[in-house]
């Protein structure tokens, strides 16, 4: 590798930089050669402010080209970027500033005072900054009197490029160590595997605090020196008029069903794509036979998480299955193991444990839970449980963690939220465990019906008795209208644990 991320990507930039890089629907376009410039003078600034290669560097701010400049003036500094979701509070805030006791913060200009009174109730000596557009103190109008040119920072691939924090819902968050090979890997193997083409031109509508529309999509983008239509939040009508002017999507499974409520997604929409690619929650068998019906392209599902990046793809050439995510990327080994760490046969359900570049160095200032995580022979083990059918396809059952032992006996919550989906007027469902005083956990199932409705709870208890083994069946079911997701779109189950905690116990 090249050391430093930022000179990887610079040597796929178009020989003309006045090409287009960032397109903001009814907006500006930022062009490769912006790009170059204002990153250098926000590096410039945050080397001015006292930011010195291999400090951390927190970003908390709204979807714009200049976050994507920032992004790439910490890589071209040497500092480690740290993104923070949008919608953390205060003492969410609180806990990351004081762990990783960042030199700089950026922020918006409405939490800006907040951002400082944290900041030195957390003890840390540090700069915020705001990334306004004007006024006296934000990065733009700071940066303006900083060089448009900068050397960039000597960095060796093992060097930390970000710290990407795990949501926590279980635990106090971790913040994934990932490093500049970490991240160059694994967007080489995906601009390959994927296709990338000099035409191709990426409509991007995911948030840029999160590893999938951050790495994986932007990461891709700036390897193939090519323009991206970068929209602030997805839409699902604006997404549609888009397509006409892109050849990519990657989008969260929530994006496709409303995508398919559309009337207006149509093959003619989708005249000039060659590629609908989906991640980052599981994608139901419904949506994605409904998308494929409504306009002829078949979504490719993918597997990942946080400490690496992308682990498998289903083929761009071949067949892409439905309720599959394909199989372990080239440079990725991917194995199948018991709770013993032995690993199982073909076809046994699992923990899902991968090797490769792409894989993250540890987990910030918590030296025991990554060796904890981390096998002898240096495979990672993702918590995620799974199996390898006979023709090598990955198939996620669910998490480790989401695993419900009911009377001694393993309850894998996806295999019984497949039963239900299959239901005719089931929308989506979720299954987790609770407590059981028998059965020590059993199952609730939260199902997603629309407002008219012929389902009842006894009666999707009475259809799953006769389709699944009765230490499987839920206990309860309780009918409702969504179920709530994190910015990613995956299902809360620690939400919804303690939502219906008190009905829970009222009825066991």
């Amino acid at each position: 590798m090249l050391g430093n991320l930022f000179e990887l990507f610079r040597s796929r930039f178009p020989a003309d930089r006045s090409r287009p890089f960032i397109q903001v629907p009814d907006g500006a376009t930022l062009s490769y050669g912006d790009l170059e410039a204002i990153s250098a003078r926000f590096a410039n600034l945050l080397v001015s402010v006292g930011v010195k290669p291999g400090d951390r560097v927190a970003v908390q701010v709204d979807k714009s080209p200049e976050a994507v400049a920032l992004v790439v003036a910490c890589l071209r500094s040497g500092a480690i970027l740290l993104p923070l979701n949008t919608a953390y509070q205060s003492d969410e805030l609180e806990y990351f500033l004081t762990d990783a006791a960042p030199a700089a913060v950026v922020c918006q200009p409405s939490r800006l005072a907040e951002l400082e009174a944290l900041a030195a109730k957390s003890g840390i000596k540090t700069c915020v900054l705001t990334l306004g557009m004007k006024g006296d103190g934000s990065l733009m109008e700071r940066s303006k009197a900083q060089a448009s040119d900068i050397a960039t920072s000597t960095r060796g691939g093992d060097d930390i490029a970000a710290i990407l924090y795990s949501s926590g819902t279980t635990g106090r968050p971790k913040g994934a160590m990932l490093s500049h090979d970490n991240l160059a890997a694994n967007a080489a193997t995906l601009h390959k595997l994927w296709g990338f083409r000099p035409d191709d031109v990426l409509l991007h509508c995911l948030p840029i605090f999160h590893t999938h529309g951050l790495f994986v999509a932007i990461n891709c983008v700036l390897l193939n020196g090519t323009p991206m239509i970068f929209c602030p939040k997805f839409d699902a009508e604006q997404a549609i008029g888009l397509l006409a002017k892109a050849t990519v999507f990657m989008g969260v499974p929530t994006f496709y069903t409303r995508l398919v409520s559309s009337p207006n997604l149509t093959p003619e929409a989708c005249r000039n794509m060659r590629l609908f690619i989906s991640g980052s929650a599981p994608l139901l068998e419904e949506t994605f036979n409904t998308f494929k019906s409504m306009t002829g392209f078949t979504i490719l599902e993918r597997y990942g998480m946080t400490e690496g990046g992308m682990f498998t793809s289903n083929p761009l050439d071949g067949e892409r299955r439905a309720g599959t995510v394909g199989f372990p990327l080239p440079d990725v080994a991917l194995r199948i193991t018991g709770e013993d760490g032995k690993v199982l046969a073909q076809g046994e359900v699992g923990i899902i444990e991968v090797k490769g570049p792409n894989i993250f160095k540890g987990y910030w200032n918590m030296p025991e839970k990554t060796k904890a995580d981390f096998t002898e022979d240096g495979f990672f083990k993702s918590g995620d449980v799974g199996v390898v059918d006979a023709r090598g396809y990955v198939s996620i059952v669910g998490r480790a963690k989401d695993l419900i032992i009911s009377g001694g006996y393993n309850v894998y919550p996806k295999e019984v939220e497949d039963a239900i989906d299959r239901m005719e007027g089931v929308v989506e469902s979720a299954v987790v465990g609770m407590p059981h005083p028998d059965f020590g956990e059993a199952g609730l199932a939260l199902v997603v019906t629309p407002a008219q409705t012929a389902l009842t709870p006894d009666g999707i208890i009475a259809d799953l008795r006769g389709r699944l083994a009765n230490y499987k069946v839920p206990k309860q079911v309780v009918l409702v209208r969504e179920l709530p997701r994190n910015a990613m779109g995956k299902v809360q189950k620690n939400v919804l644990r303690d939502s219906y905690a008190a009905q829970w116990k009222a009825g066991i």
